[in-house]
């Protein structure tokens, strides 16, 4: 009886240190390298959609509190702002990055550098007094993931870095399509989701928006899509993705 209590002791004490590894390894890759990201919303369609999982490199900007998991960051001092490796996201980088007063990860794309100067005026995008360029592709028609129908027309969008990208604009007169001039501060960046009506985004200011985010808030850069499924309901005359697998952005 004595072995058998102590062979049953030891089985649990290696299940546990299994779990324990497990959890260990689990901790370090999606601290220190990649992590998966979720996306809840249409604020950058038609880049990514709603549905879609994203694969986020951690070291791409270096690390700070929040590159910690499952919120840890938000319970560390504010005095652990400090970033290691750090490194400024480039022009046109899809980035994931924490919102402080929401205590959550939002993605965005990087259109306004520490220094730069952005304006929105008419639906058209200003950076440093030069209008960027726009080329207009198609229009389309999509139900929203909450059964909203909108016309939207796709354009190609080119930063002055030559980095291209496609938006979505319901219109050039929209609630935001006349905002600014924004003055990025120093260790800030500007950001934009490509569904330009219909993102959250640096052009509202923070408690409603995320406004300027900090560098030491960015989580990582999003590399590609893994996988999504078709989410939506395929009717005659509406656009409809359909699912992808490792789709680079």
């Amino acid at each position: 009886m004595e072995r058998l209590t102590k062979n049953a002791s030891s089985e649990v004490a290696e299940t546990l240190r299994f779990i324990g590894g497990v959890v260990g390894v689990w901790f370090v890759i999606v601290t220190f390298l990649f992590a998966p990201f979720h996306i809840p919303s249409e604020s950058m369609q038609p880049s990514l959609e709603v549905g879609d999982r994203v694969l986020v490199s951690k070291w791409a900007y270096g690390y700070s509190r929040h590159s910690l998991p499952l919120g840890i960051g938000y319970r560390l001092p504010e005095s652990w702002d400090a970033r290691i490796l750090a490194r400024t996201p480039d022009r046109g980088d899809v980035v994931v990055f924490r919102n402080p007063e929401q205590e959550r990860n939002l993605i965005k794309r990087v259109i306004g550098l520490p220094g730069d100067t952005i304006l929105i005026r008419d639906g058209r995008l200003y950076i440093n007094g030069e209008m960027v360029e726009r080329r207009e592709i198609e229009t389309r028609e999509y139900r929203s993931h909450e059964g909203q129908m909108f016309a939207v027309t796709l354009y190609e969008e080119t930063l002055p870095n030559g980095v291209t990208h496609p938006i979505y604009e319901i219109g050039d007169g929209m609630q935001l399509d006349n905002a600014g001039p924004f003055q990025v501060p120093e260790g800030h960046l500007f950001m934009m989701g490509d569904n330009r009506d219909r993102s959250t985004d640096s052009r509202i200011p923070p408690l409603i928006g995320p406004g300027y985010v900090r560098l030491d808030e960015v989580v990582g850069r999003a590399e590609t899509v893994m996988f999504t499924f078709n989410r939506c309901r395929r009717e005659d005359g509406l656009h409809c993705p359909t699912g992808r697998v490792w789709r680079g952005l």
